[in-house]
């Protein structure tokens, strides 16, 4: 009895610890991280590489910063060996040898229009740099708001599975019941199967939708994530014509097509400066056998053939271009700040219709068809219309809250500020 006893005792621990492991298996099984918006933006800007290809730009332009203040350095040249007077012979012999010294001394006003060209390009690669983070910025609160509608979207289509499959049990039980042919029960059963294959194509979208995500943050997301919040709220007060005002000042693109067009400024300045030869200054000592001597000098270079026309005008061509192109940005900002002015106002109006009225007559709409269809008052074919009414109701209300908040990203990026 008592080796009964044991064996039982072994048997009932045997089958319990796999049971045991699974469940310790579950509660160790790491969990989805999920991140913020806020969180997001901040591993953008630690780790995307196009922003840290804006701050080497920044870096060497301080670089050159410092080329630009350097004073010319002096350069020393001599040489020596042996020498004797031969005639009348002597017997004298001496170590002949000369030293010269050189300083180059440049013209005040091109070593002014360098110094300032330099600058101009250092406050154009930081207001590039200022540029380049907007637009991260705004490329991931866009892709953020593209997952979370993906989000939505594959929550809604699973939703529409679970409420296909309740219509397709009532068919069933009122065809075992004789209230109706098999012939909806296949009707049931094939809009199960086009829920499940909507399921499957948002879950897709949402994988490319992380992706994309991901990729902004150079990876940093990881393989499993997922992200929590809302979309953003409709805003009042938007103005296209304030807005293109508030932008042209204080735009970084903008800010940095005027840079570039006052380093060409300087550069050109620079250019016709340096028609202008340097001077540089010369001191010698010589000593040869019987002879001694220190002398001065200057040397200048004499611009009688070529004096830098073709560098002048390639300056002046670099200039008429910079002031091109900071006025084609200019136009471009306000276009963008009208249009997507026009998309906020635009998802506002569409909101208002859905919150007003158009989501509750949908759900209401399927309530009653669903109550209806219990009661045998309604056919097949009217709920599986209100159910498809419902779903793309809820569909559409969540695209247009994410069109809603993608205009403002974009439309902060054309502003270049928050609104």
């Amino acid at each position: 009895m008592i080796a009964r006893l044991v064996c039982s005792l072994v048997l009932a621990m045997a089958a319990a610890g796999p049971l045991a492991g699974v469940s310790v298996a579950r509660a160790e099984a790491p969990r989805t991280a999920a991140y913020s918006l806020p969180y997001i933006l901040t591993l953008a800007v630690q780790h995307n590489p196009t922003l840290a290809g804006a701050e080497g730009v920044v870096k060497q332009s301080q670089g050159q910063q410092i080329a630009a203040g350097a004073y010319p350095n002096p350069s020393v040249s001599g040489s020596a060996g042996r020498g004797a007077i031969r005639d009348p012979s002597t017997g004298t012999r001496v170590t002949e040898r000369t030293f010269t010294v050189e300083q180059p001394l440049e013209w005040t006003g091109k070593r002014q229009a360098r110094q300032e060209a330099a600058d101009a390009g250092a406050a154009g690669a930081t207001a590039a740099f200022e540029d380049t983070r907007l637009t991260l910025l705004a490329d991931v609160k866009v892709a953020f708001y593209h997952l979370l509608f993906a989000q939505r979207d594959a929550d809604l289509a699973a939703q529409n599975v679970t409420s296909v499959e309740e219509v397709l049990r009532t068919v069933h039980a009122r065809v075992a019941a004789g209230e109706a042919t098999s012939f909806d029960s296949m009707k049931a059963g094939v809009e199960v199967q086009k829920a499940k294959k909507e399921v499957a194509r948002a879950n897709s979208t949402l994988l490319v939708a992380k992706a994309r995500l991901n990729t902004l943050t150079a990876g940093s997301l990881g393989k499993a994530f997922s992200i929590q919040g809302d979309f953003e709220s409709p805003k009042t007060g938007v103005n296209a014509e304030t807005l293109a005002t508030q932008a042209l000042e204080q735009h970084p693109a903008v800010r940095r097509l005027s840079k570039l067009a006052e380093q060409a400024e300087h550069t050109l300045r620079y250019e016709r400066e340096a028609r202008v030869p340097n001077i540089s200054l010369l001191g010698s000592y010589h000593r040869e056998a019987g002879d001694e001597s220190v002398t001065a000098g200057l040397s200048m270079p004499l611009p009688l053939w070529y004096r830098r026309q073709g560098e002048i005008q390639s300056a002046l061509g670099a200039k008429h271009h910079a002031d091109a192109e900071r006025r084609r940005q200019q136009n471009e900002l306000e276009q963008a700040i009208t249009q997507h002015a026009q998309e906020v106002r635009t998802a506002q109006d569409q909101l208002q219709v859905f919150e007003t009225g158009l989501l509750k007559q949908a759900e209401q709409t399927l309530t009653v068809a669903r109550t209806s269809f219990r009661h045998g008052a309604a056919s097949l074919l009217d709920v599986l219309d209100a159910q498809r009414v419902y779903r793309q109701t809820q569909q559409e209300y969540a695209q247009v809250r994410a069109d809603l908040s993608i205009a403002l990203a974009r439309l902060e990026r054309a502003v270049g500020a928050s609104l």
